[in-house]
């Protein structure tokens, strides 16, 4: 068994509202050396195989198919053995 670690976030392209909400706030907390902040989400997926391409390739078509908007979003995962 694999679980998978999946990141997603905005392209740089594309303005990232809540991002820029917290930044607003970490300023009025005093913290003006932050510069940017990007919010994402983050996607727990375990897969029941013993074949860790297997599991990468079920990650990338769930990713492509369900759970990134490839428009505006980017992802990146990890695979590891449980």
């Amino acid at each position: 068994m694999f679980i998978v670690k999946i990141n997603i976030t905005l392209k740089d392209s594309v303005l990232d509202p809540q991002g820029q909400t917290v930044l607003r706030a970490l300023h009025d907390q005093g913290k003006d050396s932050i510069f940017d902040v990007r919010v994402g989400k983050y996607i727990e997926v375990k897969i029941d195989t013993q074949d860790k391409q297997i599991a990468e390739k079920h990650a990338i078509e769930l990713c492509e198919s369900v759970l990134v908007n490839q428009v505006i979003e980017t992802f990146r995962y990890t695979v590891e053995k449980i």
